[in-house]
């Protein structure tokens, strides 16, 4: 493949520069333009045909979230930061790499594998959004298979195998029988329309049972009702009062 184009933005003039030398060092990037102003990247963006964004999070005026935000589309992004706290907004946002201020050739060149490895997905498959889709959705039907994406790697899960889905800090994951969580695109709400209501139920606002996976409920004559899993950890999941009673018909109780 050839080089990868990419835009820079950061305010400190220093860090732009360092970071530009560092790049050109590797002879596999083409910087295809620069600014020190995150106003101006969000009108220069969007006119570009470029494979990634190294993107600085802390900037007046705008920061590097609030500059994705108001991007309706965006390449991969490639934060950039003096600030380690920001790792799990980066995360929300499926960056391709997160590198800590002062960036270490080494670990660029591992971000710069990285998101080859993207750049090369996305061109064989064209549309890397409609393969998801054909990955997890048939049309009229409920999903079989979901995807988790962690920078440029793609999970695919199958329903049968994830016991409960959860919201956390604003992320939506997906749990498995063998307790590993996985970050998903979709809310609980989305997640609630595609899935098969005859096996998994909305018991809380921020959870979403496999009821295949109930080993025990708990407490219908304390007023708090539990369920436990029979996930490794065997979670426990607190159920709403407006669903008690729709668990307890669907379990035949």
């Amino acid at each position: 493949m050839g080089k990868l184009k990419v835009f820079l933005v950061d305010d400190e003039p220093l860090a732009i520069k360092r970071l530009s030398r560092l790049l050109s060092e590797t002879e596999k990037v083409e910087i295809i333009g620069q600014t020190n102003e995150p106003l101006d990247a969000l009108k220069i963006i969007p006119n570009l045909n470029i494979d990634a964004i190294f993107l600085d999070i802390q900037m007046p005026e705008l920061t590097g979230f609030e500059l994705l935000q108001k991007l309706e589309n965006y390449p991969p992004v490639i934060f950039t930061t003096a600030y380690d706290e920001f790792a799990l907004k980066a995360f929300e946002v499926h960056s391709v790499d997160y590198l800590l201020k002062p960036i270490e050739s080494e670990r660029l060149d591992l971000a710069l594998e990285k998101l080859e490895n993207l750049v090369t997905n996305n061109n064989s498959n064209s549309n890397i959004e409609k393969l998801l889709e054909n990955l997890t959705q048939k049309k009229d039907e409920t999903i079989a298979r979901i995807a988790s994406r962690i920078g440029g790697k793609v999970q695919i899960l199958n329903i049968d195998e994830i016991t409960h889905f959860f919201a956390q800090d604003k992320v939506t994951f997906a749990k498995t029988l063998k307790g590993k969580e996985f970050p998903l695109d979709d809310s609980l709400n989305k997640l609630e329309e595609k899935l098969d209501e005859k096996t998994f139920l909305r018991v809380h606002r921020s959870s979403i049972v496999n009821l295949n996976f109930i080993e025990e409920v708990h407490g219908w004559f304390s007023g708090k009702v539990l369920v436990r899993l029979k996930d490794k950890g065997k979670t426990e999941i607190t159920v709403a009062r407006n669903r008690v009673k729709i668990l307890k018909d669907k379990l035949g109780m």
